[in-house]
């Protein structure tokens, strides 16, 4: 009998949103594979657990990943977590999930906080429909080449910063999307969270001028929609159409000039001109 592979969510920040759910699981299982054994330390050191860990990240995945599988194999159940969040969001957790489904090891969620999902809460930004885009690249040919594929991208767009890069990737996106709606959010969850709703042009001259601290999630705005264009004549033919249906110049002009853009004086002039 095979054993299962947990995913378990842990805090953004503020330790009191680890679920009771997530304390109940990582005193079950055998062993907890960690990003950081460190970072994952303290968190069970606060809630009194005494677990085995391995560590499973991006640089050891392969060789990690293969020893979590086999022992999984063997009958053993495993958390793994990530420093902060949901293991498999920018991640290697990913990885690690894809064979246990391949090998048909159980695999069982225990949701907990995610940055992505917050920020996009607390941004007031449209996220109805959004993209999660994570960290950009480090390397300038691939990172020029991230945000080229997302010049037209119409949904909001978040990405993940650290502090130190914020400064850079925030002239990048300025360069390729021209001054658009971003929603900054520095610390979630923790006591100096806080949310700055400005634009690209605003944001790169602040942090270029003072170099900010925290880690940041960025908020920013899709490509807005190329509003339809139209001429004087589409406008003239608009009022017309109204006045057969009973308006009076005056009301048919200013109907057409509300839907087209083109200015009522100019399409009044044209309707009182038919009538002479």
């Amino acid at each position: 009998m095979t054993g299962t592979l947990y995913l378990v969510g842990t805090p953004i920040g503020n330790l009191g949103d680890l679920s009771p759910r997530a304390v109940e699981t990582l005193e079950s299982v055998d062993f907890i594979a960690a990003e950081d054994t460190r970072v994952t330390l303290k968190l069970l050191n606060h809630f009194g657990i005494r677990k085995p860990m391995v560590s499973y990240y991006e640089h050891n995945r392969v060789y990690s990943g293969e020893h979590i599988l086999a022992r999984l194999a063997q009958g053993e159940s495993c958390a793994v977590v990530t420093d902060a969040g949901m293991p498999a969001i920018s991640d290697p957790g990913i990885d690690l999930v894809r064979a246990c489904h391949d090998a048909g090891i159980p695999v069982v969620s225990v949701p907990g906080p995610s940055a992505v999902a917050t920020a996009a809460a607390m941004s007031g930004m449209d996220v109805t429909r959004f993209t999660f885009e994570g960290f950009l690249s480090v390397n300038k040919p691939k990172r020029k080449l991230h945000l080229d594929e997302l010049r037209h991208e119409k949904r909001t767009m978040i990405f993940y910063e650290a502090p130190h890069k914020l400064p850079g990737t925030l002239e990048d996106l300025l360069a390729v999307f021209g001054d658009r709606e971003i929603a900054l959010i520095k610390e979630l969850t923790k006591i100096h969270e806080t949310v700055d709703r400005t634009t690209l042009a605003e944001a790169a001259a602040r942090y270029r001028a003072n170099p900010p601290k925290g880690e940041f999630v960025l908020v920013v705005a899709g490509e807005a929609p190329v509003k339809e264009k139209h001429t004087a004549e589409e406008a003239v033919e608009r009022a017309r159409a109204y006045v057969a249906e009973g308006c009076s110049p005056s009301e048919a002009a200013r109907r057409a000039s509300r839907e087209t853009g083109i200015k009522k004086g100019a399409i009044y002039n044209a309707l009182t001109e038919d009538a002479t």
